[in-house]
């Protein structure tokens, strides 16, 4: 069998594996860090409670996981497009 013969038809290949996985580790990453600094600003606000960094870093966890499930969706396709 030839190179392109055991190729997968879909195009997948082990770059699109490695862009799909750096994507959701920046994204998770990034808004988490977003909603840190999002509740580090609450903080400052309610006097240090330490409620307002928990919020943020929550709301930036819940955010990420919907930007991957995106990301997994346009990668991977999703039929109910």
């Amino acid at each position: 069998m030839t190179e392109q013969q055991q190729r997968k038809p879909d195009g997948s290949s082990p770059w699109k594996a490695v862009g799909l996985v750096s994507a959701i580790g920046i994204d998770l990453t990034v808004c988490t860090l977003a909603g840190f600094w999002f509740g580090s600003w609450l903080d400052r606000l309610w006097n240090g409670s330490g409620i307002g960094i928990a919020v943020g870093v929550l709301t930036g966890l819940a955010i990420g996981i919907v930007g991957i499930i995106v990301i997994i969706k346009k990668i991977v396709g999703d039929p109910n497009e």
